[in-house]
């Protein structure tokens, strides 16, 4: 086939995309990165944008842990150590002391027997949910569920699957009940904290739920937690919607080492039978390298600081700071979803308007992420803003000074 022909085809393609509105198009390149300083917090440059400064109200690193000179210290010294790159798979010769010694850390903060480390937190679920899928498994999914999970999933092709309303326990009741008889094992899976949204399972009453039935099934209800934006952003001391909601009970953690942690990568935590039983199953840890020695050190650092007492002190700014912004929208007569979780929606329930916050808050100088039609729903158009703890009140006061100017404007 010509490949001209082909690129005939795509370039259909991504018109059809454009007419939608799902075009992501050319990607906005960061050229730098200015610390914080006593007033402000970090601001970064752009690419075509000259000396003009940018706050960022749109990045996973809730606790800025990217940025903390311990944390990159740690990095640059381990690559100085084992290298720039693992080199082979870890059946090979790619698994390195300080793989290891994180995955023991993780397991260990989660009060988990194990822990195995992944590329990416969508790599590990990707990678875990087929092989725990046989002919005989029922796959039960929360309608909001991310993108790794919905794909996984159907990649996974399990003998039935259902997806319960949003968060709605009764409605997962009645589909673990009808689903009783009709296979041996269910995989019961949700995501922790819902990233468009910033609400949260209720993973106590879910755990409850699972327990209720797990005898109505020959091999049982397993529970697998996505939490990738709730550890070490969530709940007293970090460990994510499972701390936050008491629940006693979840069977597989999996989680992300790019966002709060600010590094890279991603794990899950879980019986030792079970990871080892993934180790020799799951394709995207088999065939794939995994992160690098220096970013495992850099991770570990990361953990200790989050697991200390300057760890509490970062997730307590994070939480005054979120309600602070909170406050402040509400105070404005914006509509949000509120949450201790520092993903702040903005409700806009239009499309056009969507768009005009986003582009009004980049002309002043702060990136948010703007959700219309038909990322979400028509009605459901927001903006998602993301604090983080080296923001400070200033920046939070800025925001919502712009946001004041543009309401009273419009």
């Amino acid at each position: 086939m010509s490949v001209k022909r082909l690129e005939n085809v795509l370039s259909g393609k991504l018109n059809e995309l454009k007419e939608k509105g799902t075009l992501k198009g050319k990607e906005m390149v960061i050229t730098g990165v200015k610390p914080a300083d006593d007033e402000k917090g970090p601001r970064c440059f752009i690419e075509g944008r000259g000396e003009k400064e940018f706050l960022r109200m749109n990045s996973n690193s809730y606790l800025g842990m990217s940025l903390h000179k311990e944390i990159i210290e740690a990095e640059e010294e381990a690559a100085r150590k084992y290298g720039a790159g693992p080199g082979a798979v870890r059946f090979i010769s790619g698994t390195y002391q300080p793989h290891i010694e994180l995955e023991q850390k993780l397991a260990k903060f989660h009060n988990r027997e194990s822990a195995m480390l992944f590329s990416s937190a969508y790599a590990a679920v990707m990678g875990i949910v087929s092989p725990l899928i046989d002919n005989e498994t029922i796959v039960i999914s929360d309608e909001l569920n991310h993108n790794c999970i919905i794909n996984a999933i159907r990649l996974s092709r399990p003998t039935i699957k259902e997806i319960y309303k949003h968060l709605d326990t009764s409605d997962l009741e009645d589909r673990i009940r009808s689903s009783i008889g009709k296979g041996k094992r269910v995989l019961l899976v949700t995501d922790g904290i819902f990233s468009m949204r910033g609400d949260y399972a209720p993973l106590d009453a879910i755990a409850e739920i699972a327990k209720k039935y797990d005898l109505g099934f020959e091999e049982g209800i397993i529970l697998i937690v996505d939490d990738s934006h709730g550890v070490g952003a969530f709940g007293k001391t970090g460990r994510g919607t499972e701390e936050y909601t008491n629940a006693k009970g979840v069977d597989i953690i999996v989680a992300t080492l790019g966002k709060a942690l600010g590094v890279n990568g991603g794990y899950l935590a879980a019986p030792s039978t079970i990871v080892d039983y993934l180790r020799e199953t799951a394709p995207f840890y088999i065939y794939s390298n995994p992160i690098t020695p220096s970013e495992a050190c850099s991770a570990m650092k990361a953990l200790d600081i989050l697991d200390s007492e300057k760890g509490r002190q970062l997730l307590e700014n994070l939480r005054k700071l979120t309600k602070r912004f909170e406050k402040g929208l509400a105070d404005l007569g914006y509509e949000i979803i509120e949450s201790e979780h520092p993903v702040v929606p903005v409700m806009i329930r239009d499309t056009k308007r969507t768009s005009e916050l986003v582009q009004y808050l980049a002309q002043h100088g702060i990136l948010a992420t703007g959700l219309s039609y038909p990322v979400v729903p028509k009605g459901d158009e927001e903006i998602r803003f993301q604090v983080a703890a080296d923001h400070t009140e200033y920046d939070i006061d800025h925001v919502l000074e712009i946001l004041r100017k543009f309401k009273e404007a419009n």
